[in-house]
């Protein structure tokens, strides 16, 4: 076979490969639903945050931070130093909500640390004009040095509405230390966007309990967001079943690792059961895991009949989880080729939804077909 005809073949699979990406839908109980490939070829991407007007930034637990704008791929520069280690790395982006005016975002990260450990950091910049680069980087919170190995950061941040941050942060693989008041790992936390910490927090003056801490007792909560009354709901990863979706009050204790609906990895029973007084119970839990990552409440802007569901990915299962009613029950999953180990799951500007499959490393957006 001669190289021009090698080379019409190797084109006309590239386009049937096109073709079959091209107009792909996935099912839903509010109808179909259309795919777009927004970005493919990412390495481990982690967060997704689509930018007011167009373009996007991801990601990459590696330490990059891309902006992308259709074909456009831009690195941006100055983002912090990271350790990318196990699931340690670079990993949330959140817009401030005057990012249109100020041009604000958070990072967290897997920040190095004395020894060979890591711990989960917060740092706010500001993304210049041409999205190329990241200026007045500012590290504005570190959980203290302590941590070992490569698990369990959490990681997500959610702006609430009077502009304090909510950061999730897992134990780090160190189960009681999300029981220790002492220790800020296995907590939500609640800061200022210059690090300062609010002094209506509920444990501020208190001996021997962090005043950053806004609700303990979490495993790994890789998923928030706020609801419409600015509540905020998590969703976090349980041992060996024990998934979990919470609604998070402040000074609330969430149980781990005292009480859990999971198995260890062992298949061991998990501290003293599923319930105990004084601690918290789920509004919806998994067993077996599903593995959760990222969480909507969604608005109801483009699928009004979805106002308030609560969208939650899966990394295990490779579907998105649609959450609806009170209680809270399982309406549905949503799943195709698309939806391979899903990471993040947000709501754009126009009320359309992105997701980031790891699995792909590919970041879509869905709207309705019609």
């Amino acid at each position: 076979m001669t190289f021009a005809r090698i080379s019409c073949v190797i084109l006309t699979v590239a386009a049937l490969l096109t073709s079959d990406r091209a107009g792909a839908e996935l099912s839903s109980r509010a109808g179909p639903l259309k795919v777009e490939m927004m970005a493919e070829g990412l390495d481990s991407p982690w967060a997704v945050a689509p930018l007011p007007g167009a373009g996007f930034l991801v990601t990459e637990r590696g330490g990059d931070l891309l902006y992308v704008n259709g074909a456009q791929r831009v690195r941006v520069s100055g983002t912090p130093r990271v350790r990318v280690a196990g699931q340690g790395g670079l990993l949330d982006v959140t817009l401030a909500r005057d990012f249109a005016s100020s041009r604000r975002l958070y990072l967290t990260y897997a920040q190095p640390q004395p020894g060979v450990g890591a711990g989960t950091a917060v740092a706010v910049a500001r993304l210049s004009e041409d999205k190329r680069r990241l200026t007045g980087l500012s590290r504005i919170y570190e959980v203290p040095p302590g941590g070992q190995g490569g698990r369990h950061f959490g990681s997500r941040v959610v702006e609430a509405a009077d502009g304090t941050l909510f950061v999730t942060l897992g134990d780090r693989g160190a189960d009681a230390s999300a029981q220790d008041p002492g220790n800020p790992q296995g907590s939500v936390i609640r800061i200022h966007p210059d690090g300062r910490i609010p002094s209506d927090n509920p444990f501020v003056g208190q001996s021997g309990i962090r005043p950053e801490v806004w609700s303990l007792g979490h495993r790994n909560p890789q998923g928030a967001g706020l609801d419409a009354q600015g509540r905020l709901w998590t969703s976090e990863h349980g041992a060996r079943g024990g998934d979990e979706v919470n609604l998070i009050r402040p000074g609330a204790n969430y149980g781990w690792p005292v009480i859990s609906y999971g198995r260890h990895y062992s298949g061991a029973r998990i501290g003293e059961g599923t319930h105990k007084e004084g601690m918290e119970q789920p509004k919806f839990h998994w067993d077996p895991s599903i593995a959760p990552s990222g969480l909507l409440v969604y608005s109801g802007t483009l699928w009004p009949a979805w106002k308030g569901d609560i969208f939650v990915g899966s990394l295990k299962f490779d579907h998105i989880v649609r959450l609806t009613g009170s209680p809270l029950r399982e309406a549905e999953r949503i799943e195709g080729p698309e939806t391979e180990r899903l990471r993040d799951i947000v709501e754009a500007p126009d009320g359309a939804i992105w997701f980031i499959s790891e699995g792909r490393g590919a970041v879509y957006r869905i709207s309705p077909a019609s």
